[in-house]
């Protein structure tokens, strides 16, 4: 029995509220037969290897795929917020949680940070490369003491001249293992022209080219996004130009801020889509499992159990969508109330990663001993649902931010 699809419509929205329009809905069945050719059937093949083609960068690069939030003249097909959500949906959908952060990285982290704190020589500079996938990318903050702490970063970067000395290490880095360029957050003293001792006016992005003297790197084995090629890069007495400075002396940590916005939407995006998927295949394999003589699908306690997935995830799916709609209009220059933007993207993230897991890990016990085979991909969706909750600021963080524009 083929698998339901309960993806939703342009008109999920309501009548009167239109979010996607109908050239999202082609694109939509672009991206979704791009995935499936492209993707779905090798998987299980990468995940074995922990490892996917770099090519593949480069046919989703000609395809469009990673430009879509960018303009024409830096190489994007866009700038069009909505279609990137579009494919960053469609690319969730195919539970290959390492594939969809890997190529997310270029573009979501590192890319649009390029394009929000680069000049203009800059963005015409390393864009194109980035945005047609012959350049990979990354965004490296996190550090072995510096988690969720953006102010506790101790990478430093100090002036020699007309360049750069970077020192330090970051962890965790989506694609760091292999990409190109990444952008790294230092901290720069007052001496090098930060505008004061604050440890947030010191924090400063350089993009830095990985084949750069002193840059090394190893890949980190994960538990999840076994294909992802999540790294550990150290910087020892790296020289950077002042040209691979983004924005000015200590504007990072506002640069930073301002891109959580669309990095948690992007996760929230993801993740419901992908607990959507998850519910697809849940669902399939219990009308096919007999047992006591009938399918489970038919036993009340299954039907409820995947009723409360339904509707946990449509309540998701609702929320993030108004986070999206916050977040376009932000970009688009409408009146639109931030703390209202950052209150709705922290609830959709906090809401939608534990959702996630939660799918993931229902329709794995719906598979009985079958969910504890690494044939089935319900344990693919089980493992990589489990860094949501952490990933991109965790839960307690998210928390935090929403109390903290109650008052709190």
């Amino acid at each position: 029995m083929s698998t339901a699809d309960l993806s939703p419509t342009t008109t999920a929205d309501g009548p009167t509220l239109p979010l996607f329009r109908p050239e999202h809905d082609q694109l939509r069945a672009s991206a979704r037969a791009f995935v499936d050719r492209e993707i779905v059937p090798h998987v299980e093949d990468w995940e074995r290897e922990r490892d996917f083609p770099r090519e593949l960068f480069g046919r989703a690069g000609d395809a469009g795929f990673l430009g879509l939030r960018f303009p024409a003249d830096v190489g994007g097909s866009g700038p069009d917020l909505l279609a990137q959500a579009v494919w960053i949906e469609e690319l969730a959908r195919s539970l290959a949680g390492g594939v969809a952060a890997d190529l997310g990285a270029t573009t979501d982290l590192a890319a649009t940070y390029v394009d929000a704190a680069g000049t203009d020589e800059q963005r015409h500079r390393h864009l194109p490369g980035l945005l047609a996938g012959t350049r990979l990318g990354a965004l490296a903050i996190t550090e072995p003491g510096a988690g969720s702490d953006v102010a506790g970063i101790a990478t430093r970067a100090r002036r020699d001249g007309d360049q750069w000395v970077l020192d330090g290490t970051k962890v965790f880095i989506t694609n760091g293992a292999r990409c190109d360029d990444v952008v790294v957050a230092a901290t720069v003293a007052p001496d090098d022209g930060a505008p004061t001792d604050d440890p947030h006016d010191r924090i400063t992005l350089f993009l830095v080219p990985t084949q750069a003297a002193g840059v090394s790197r190893r890949r980190m084995p994960m538990l999840g996004w076994r294909s992802s090629h999540t790294g550990e890069l150290t910087f020892d007495a790296v020289r950077v130009g002042d040209d691979r400075r983004l924005g000015d002396i200590g504007s990072g940590f506002t640069h930073i801020t301002a891109a959580f916005a669309w990095e948690r939407l992007a996760m929230s995006l993801g993740a419901v889509a992908a607990a959507q998927r998850t519910l697809e295949l849940g669902i399939d394999y219990a009308r096919q499992r007999e047992a006591f003589g009938r399918p489970i699908a038919r036993f009340q306690v299954w039907k409820h159990r995947f009723a409360d997935c339904h509707a946990s995830i449509v309540t998701g799916r609702a929320l993030t969508r108004r986070a999206l709609r916050l977040v376009v209009a932000q970009a688009e220059g409408d009146p639109v109330d931030p703390t209202e933007v950052v209150r709705t993207v922290a609830m959709a993230k906090l809401h939608t990663q534990r959702l996630a897991f939660d799918v993931a890990d229902e329709c794995l016990q719906v598979h009985g001993g079958a969910g504890y085979m690494m044939e089935y991909p319900i344990q693919r969706a089980w493992r990589d649902a489990r860094l949501g909750p952490i990933g991109g600021g965790t839960d307690q963080i998210m928390r935090g931010i929403i109390a903290r524009t109650l008052g709190l």
